[in-house]
C-alpha cells in the first residue's frame, strides 16, 4: 500500500513538472499569451481574441500539447469589468494525460473566434455560451439558442438578469397554445400544523430517548 501511494505522488510530482515546463515554454515562447501558470494545479492560458485560433491549433496538432478533445466550454460574467465576460476552453490531451485550460475575454457586441472547425463538438458549446450569457461567436454557422425558449429574452446567466426572469411560459389548456405572461410571485398563506410529526416536535412511539436528549429533558421512570 505504502509503495502504490508513494508512486501515485511521484506519478503526481511528476504531471504537475510537465505542466509546469508547459507553462514555461507558452509563457516566454508564444507569443499573444498574457499568462500561462499552474493554477489549483491545472495549467491556465490566458490570451487575447486575436491569437486564439492560432494558440488553439498549436495546442491541438503541437505534440508536446497534443489536445485531442475540447471537453467543454462555458462563460463567467464580471459585470463590473470592461470586457464583463470570460469564455472557458477545457482542453484534454488523451495522448499525455494532461488538461490545459484557455481563457479570453470580451464584451457583449465583441465576438470571438469560433473554434468549431478544430473541434466540431465546440458549435454545441459555443451555443450555450450565447444563449445564457450572450457572448457572440465569428464564423459560427449555428448560431441559435439551444437552452431556452426561441421568443426568450435576455441572457439568463448574466449577473443582472433578475433572479425571477422577466415572464413564465406555460401551456394554455383553452387557447391550446403556449403563452407567455409576467412572473408573479405571490405565497397563499400557510396555515402550519405544529402536530404533524413532520413540521412539529412531537414524540413518536418509540422516540422518547431522541426527544429527551433535543429537549433536555428528564422523562419518568
Amino acid at each position: 500500500m505504502g509503495r502504490d501511494l508513494t508512486g501515485a505522488a511521484a506519478s503526481a510530482a511528476l504531471a504537475r513538472g510537465n505542466l509546469g515546463a508547459l507553462a514555461f515554454t507558452l509563457s516566454t515562447a508564444v507569443p499573444g499569451i498574457h499568462s500561462a501558470a499552474i493554477e489549483g494545479g491545472e495549467l491556465v492560458v490566458r490570451t487575447s481574441r486575436a491569437r486564439l485560433i492560432g494558440l488553439m491549433e498549436m495546442l491541438r496538432d503541437d505534440p508536446r500539447y497534443a489536445c485531442e478533445q475540447m471537453m467543454d466550454l462555458c462563460g463567467v460574467d464580471y459585470p463590473e469589468r470592461a470586457e464583463r465576460f470570460e469564455v472557458v476552453y477545457n482542453l484534454l490531451s488523451v495522448s499525455h494525460n494532461h488538461r490545459i485550460r484557455v481563457v479570453v475575454t470580451t464584451d457583449e457586441t465583441s465576438p470571438v473566434p469560433s473554434v468549431h472547425l478544430l473541434w466540431p463538438s465546440a458549435t454545441w458549446w459555443e451555443r450555450e455560451c450565447y444563449d445564457l450569457f450572450g457572448v457572440l461567436f465569428s464564423g459560427q454557422p449555428d448560431l441559435r439558442r439551444i437552452l431556452t425558449d426561441y421568443g426568450f429574452e435576455g441572457h439568463p446567466l448574466r449577473k443582472d438578469f433578475p433572479l425571477t426572469g422577466y415572464v413564465e411560459m406555460r401551456y394554455d389548456e383553452d387557447r391550446r397554445q403556449v403563452v407567455y405572461e409576467p412572473v408573479k410571485l405571490t405565497q397563499d398563506f400557510r396555515n402550519f400544523d405544529f402536530e404533524s410529526p413532520w413540521e412539529g416536535i412531537l414524540t413518536l412511539p418509540g422516540d422518547e430517548k431522541a426527544h429527551e436528549t433535543r429537549q433536555g429533558l428528564k422523562l419518568p421512570r
